[in-house]
């Protein structure tokens, strides 16, 4: 990782995580999380206030980035359940079988190198019944939208950590072994390559991977 990867990146993931358009769509689905939680790409907590720390036991977060972690470190010290960070990647989880009951996933899809793999582990590391939530943004439902998210995503994903415009977010759960119970979609005020959402929640499928 050179020098952008370790001091700019961070602050810029940190600074887009925090608009307010992003933040707007937190509240509609971290809440419905329960019990002990893995979240994936946990980056600098930004959905720790939006827990029930009523219905959550802990969670377990996930992220490979040291700088990200260091800018954690404040809130997870207010939170008012466990923390415990995992420094891995979502494609190696360092969990046993069945160890959450939810998984939380946030902005983070987009991003993961090998999602397929990832998508195995989630299944693995959930409870039978557990549920994924998630929230993510992707490929358009418009095609010039699309165009646009296909031309732009090789310089954007090298200047954004990975990050993918236009992935094809259900789809790909789908194919991952996830059946989706519940999801909404919308463009979010701004840019619209970047700006397609989609939240919700899935659980593996019948006969999905596990």
């Amino acid at each position: 990782m050179g020098l952008y990867g370790r001091f700019v990146l961070p602050k810029l993931v940190d600074l887009v995580c925090r608009t307010s358009t992003v933040a707007r769509q937190r509240p509609k689905i971290i809440p419905k999380a329960t019990g002990t939680v893995l979240e994936l790409g946990f980056g600098s907590g930004l959905n720790i206030p939006f827990y029930d720390a009523a219905q959550v036991r802990q969670v377990l977060a996930l992220e490979p980035s040291k700088e990200m972690w260091s800018r954690a470190e404040e809130i997870v010290r207010s939170a008012q359940f466990e923390v415990e960070h995992l420094e891995a990647s979502a494609e190696e989880v360092p969990l046993a079988d069945g160890s959450a009951d939810t998984v939380v996933a946030t902005y983070t899809l987009c991003t993961v190198p090998d999602l397929a793999v990832a998508l195995r582990e989630i299944q693995r590391v959930l409870k039978p019944g557990g549920a994924l939530i998630f929230c993510e943004h992707g490929a358009a439902p418009d095609e010039e939208v699309r165009r646009w998210q296909d031309r732009l995503n090789p310089i954007w994903s090298r200047l954004s950590g990975g990050c993918n415009l236009n992935r094809p977010i259900p789809s790909l759960l789908e194919e991952g072994g996830f059946s989706i119970q519940e999801m909404d979609t919308m463009y979010l005020p701004g840019w619209r390559p970047v700006n397609f959402n989609y939240w919700g929640s899935a659980v593996s499928a019948p006969g999905g991977t596990r």
